[in-house]
């Protein structure tokens, strides 16, 4: 005679319990490290923009009488030709020979602003001070100073 009684299968709660406390564990190890990577993205963005911005600064300067950018006209002086005096002008204008000297301002990877400033920290996404040439991210959170 055969046995009419069937059997159910499936998981207890406690082994699906187990199964939840294990996957949280692993999220636990592996969610911080993602984070770590993404901080140290933007923190190698940071000091490669930092980098390209402060050597087409100096370029700047060498081409302008020792001058740096105004905070005023920054983007302008950095984007577009100029003349020797600092006037800006589309690139292959006659009479404005230097430049461009970067596309367009980088983001700050902490911000995600392109606007400069000279005031406090935290108030724009780069900081830059004419008088001898300081760039630097512009983070109050973080003070980057890289």
């Amino acid at each position: 005679m055969a046995h009419t009684k069937s059997s159910k299968r499936g998981f207890t709660l406690i082994e699906i319990l187990i199964v939840v406390v294990i996957l949280g564990v692993l999220a636990s190890i592996v969610i911080p490290q993602f984070t770590s990577a993404t901080d140290s993205s933007r923190e190698n963005t940071l000091k490669m923009d930092l980098h390209r911005i402060r050597t087409q600064l100096i370029l700047y300067q060498q081409q302008h009488n020792g001058n740096y950018p105004t905070v005023a006209d920054f983007v302008a002086q950095m984007t577009q030709a100029s003349n020797t005096a600092g006037d800006t002008a589309a690139p292959g204008t006659a009479g404005y020979p230097h430049g461009p000297y970067i596309q367009q301002m980088p983001l700050n990877p902490w911000t995600s602003t392109r606007d400069i400033g000279n005031g406090a920290a935290g108030s724009s996404a780069w900081y830059f001070d004419p008088s001898i040439g300081d760039f630097r991210a512009n983070d109050s959170a973080q003070s980057r100073t890289y």
